[in-house]
């Protein structure tokens, strides 16, 4: 079983940061691919990036250059630093987690880019 709690997000204006933290535990975290997914109400729910156990990243197109994210395997923790930030970018964004063939999620933190 694994839990993941997400925090960091809120309001932005376009062209702005901000940076969502997700405190995972539980078991197999050192193997589990960990990533941040979005969705806006009315559609699915899509991959935003994810980061491989031995570092490996991948972002959707639509936020390569603007987002990082990271991961510290010794605190359990997954980062997504966002960048550039522009109001297609706002939605509620969840933190992820795959390992022994489940996937598991946090609650979402709701993320807003208006001026």
């Amino acid at each position: 079983q694994v839990q993941l709690v997400e925090s960091g997000g809120g309001l932005a204006q376009p062209g702005g940061s901000l940076r969502l933290s997700c405190a995972a535990s539980g078991r197999g975290l050192s193997t589990a691919t960990m990533g941040w997914h979005r969705q806006v109400p009315g559609d699915q729910r899509e991959m935003v990036a994810a980061i491989h156990p031995n570092g490996d990243t991948a972002y959707t197109d639509a936020v390569k250059g603007r987002f990082t994210i990271s991961r510290d395997n010794a605190q359990n923790t997954v980062s997504l630093q966002m960048n550039l930030l522009k109001p297609e970018d706002t939605a509620v964004y969840y933190c992820a987690a795959n390992t022994g063939g489940r996937a598991y999620w946090g609650q979402g933190t709701q993320v807003t880019v208006s001026s």
